[in-house]
């Protein structure tokens, strides 16, 4: 697939989208009074957030870039949104040494928790907002923001489930993802085929768009299958799962990309 090439993006992207929305089902745990052995299940999300970070360093060459990629936070998307997973995760990162030292005062630690989740949302939404290009009609649509809050909601959601909170409604949530991604993309199938260039079709940048898809759509079901077990190995499993098929999708995302230069 063209989209490897693209590897650390496929990593961090998919990472920091499960590592939010695994700490959306926490901050809900967490205001239900659920909050057993909460710190070192949170340092399992800060490590992976960790990697989906060190991967997109390696993208951008250098940590010197990734730095210089903050000049220009309020005007450029990708400033937006590194200087936004950078305040994410070192509020996450703070509640989680406070709660370690005992230093967290148990009156602020659930208002901490609610406020660092929205900053999770505004992470997300800076990274969905950064890939509408208008010079590539193949990502600047709606199906970019549905598959990226979709990872949130069906990865995110199955390890959140499987870390911090087995409530029945996280599995349903879960699983209303996998119906709203087999949607979209249905219809995403249908608008590759509207965007071509002088010398080929949008659709053929991924001819095994269909098959992929079918092998996500099974993955990710298999995954559900697993979080409906008791053992909680099992759950760890499905949840790594699900990861999985939304790292094919977000390959086959990369591998959509063309720009107007070369379309219609």
């Amino acid at each position: 697939m063209n989209g490897l090439h693209e590897l650390p993006l496929i990593i961090f992207t998919v990472l920091a989208q499960t590592v939010v929305g695994a700490f959306l089902v926490m901050t809900v745990a967490a205001v239900q009074g659920k909050t057993e052995k909460q710190n070192n299940k949170l340092f399992v999300l800060l490590v992976l957030l960790g990697i989906g970070f060190v991967a997109s360093i390696m993208h951008l060459g250098s940590p010197l870039r990734a730095f210089n990629s903050l000049n220009r936070v309020g005007e450029s998307p990708l400033s937006n949104e590194i200087a936004s997973g950078a305040v994410f995760f070192a509020a996450a990162g703070l509640y989680w040494l406070l709660s370690v030292l005992g230093k967290m005062p148990q009156a602020l630690s659930k208002t901490w928790l609610i406020l660092t989740a929205l900053l999770g949302v505004v992470f997300m939404v800076m990274m969905a907002n950064l890939y509408q290009i208008s010079t590539v009609p193949t990502w600047n649509n709606a199906f970019t923001p549905w598959a990226f809050y979709l990872t949130v909601l069906t990865a995110g959601g199955a390890l959140g489930y499987a870390l911090f909170l087995q409530a029945t409604w996280v599995k349903r949530a879960v699983m209303f993802g996998l119906f709203l991604i087999a949607i979209i993309v249905i219809y995403q199938g249908f608008n590759l085929l509207t965007i071509h260039s002088s010398v080929q079709s949008a659709v053929n940048l991924v001819p095994d768009f269909a098959l992929l898809n079918v092998v996500r759509l099974c993955l990710i079901a298999m995954g559900i299958w697993f979080l409906c077990r008791t053992v909680q190995v099992s759950q760890y499993a499905g949840a790594a799962v699900i990861i999985f098929a939304e790292m094919i999708g977000r390959t086959l995302f990369y591998s959509m990309y063309m720009t107007v230069g070369t379309a219609f």
